[in-house]
């Protein structure tokens, strides 16, 4: 079981807004300046998203995964994601 596209929208967001002037993940919010955004605001229902803004989340979930060495066995909320994390 993997993470629901909508949890993704989700987590990223709340991700976004808690950490984006963090410097510890600064590399990682400056390389997501597309996806991370988006997530957000697509979350607060501020936007739709286009086929090519679904493969944008899609790829930065994929690399807040790697980034944290975590694995998508499935969550709800950032919490839960880094309570899972080796390094944050």
């Amino acid at each position: 079981m993997t993470t629901d596209f909508s949890k993704k929208i989700e987590i990223l967001g709340q991700f976004y807004i808690q950490y984006r002037d963090e410097g510890e993940m600064s590399d990682f919010i400056e390389f997501n300046d597309i996806g991370l955004p988006l997530a957000y605001l697509a979350g607060e229902g501020l936007c739709e998203i286009s086929d090519d803004g679904a493969k944008y989340i899609a790829e930065t979930w994929d690399i807040f995964m790697s980034s944290l060495g975590v694995e998508d066995t499935g969550f709800d909320n950032l919490a839960e994601v880094l309570l899972k994390s080796k390094g944050f």
